[in-house]
């Protein structure tokens, strides 16, 4: 009889990005998981004293996921920023149950924006926009804080089904509030 395959953490890990994936981060479970791996959910729970352990594994590789997304920007925008602020909203539009696990599951790890615009994870999202916009780190942070206000804005409505995701008209809406922070930003300055 040959050797039944090993379940390692990261198997299970990505098993349950999967479950969170196709149907919700509430719908990671011992099972639903198992049902992925083909397995029985002794091999799960192995790596995972408990599921809300496993979900915050989870979560971590979200935000690593989100992150890498956000930076590929795919054509030059008017700015890193409009570019990263589009990537945001079309995150929503293509990984929905993403979007909610990793921004309206409560999981988040920093309990604000204000926190998170400090966090590691934006050091290379605020440093591209940086290196484009010329000002220092707190006016740029003013700058990412206004956009990604206004890009979660229409993320969420758009991952909760309550409209239509219409890229021209929301390029248009990001770029004037893009110009609109750069402009208050150099008001300050003067």
């Amino acid at each position: 009889m040959p050797p039944k395959p090993k379940i390692t953490k990261e198997m299970v890990i990505n098993a349950a990005f999967e479950v969170a994936r196709e149907a919700g981060g509430e719908n990671i479970n011992a099972r639903t998981v198992a049902k992925k791996l083909n397995c029985s959910t002794h091999p799960v729970m192995y790596h995972f004293a408990t599921i809300e352990e496993m979900k915050k594994a989870v979560y971590a590789k979200l935000d690593w996921y989100h992150t890498e997304y956000l930076m590929n920007i795919q054509k030059p925008q008017n700015g890193v920023m409009l570019g990263i602020g589009l990537n945001y909203i079309r995150f929503a539009v293509d990984e929905p149950n993403l979007f909610r696990f990793l921004f309206q599951s409560g999981f988040v790890v920093e309990n604000n924006l204000l926190e998170m615009i400090d966090s590691e994870e934006l050091v290379p999202v605020i440093s591209a926009m940086q290196e484009t916009t010329g000002m220092n780190i707190e006016q740029t942070k003013k700058v990412f804080l206004t956009i990604s206000l206004f890009a979660h804005g229409y993320a969420s409505i758009i991952a909760n089904n309550s409209l239509e995701y219409d890229e021209e008209l929301i390029k248009s809406h990001l770029e004037q509030a893009y110009r609109g922070a750069i402009l208050a930003v150099q008001e300050e300055m003067k």
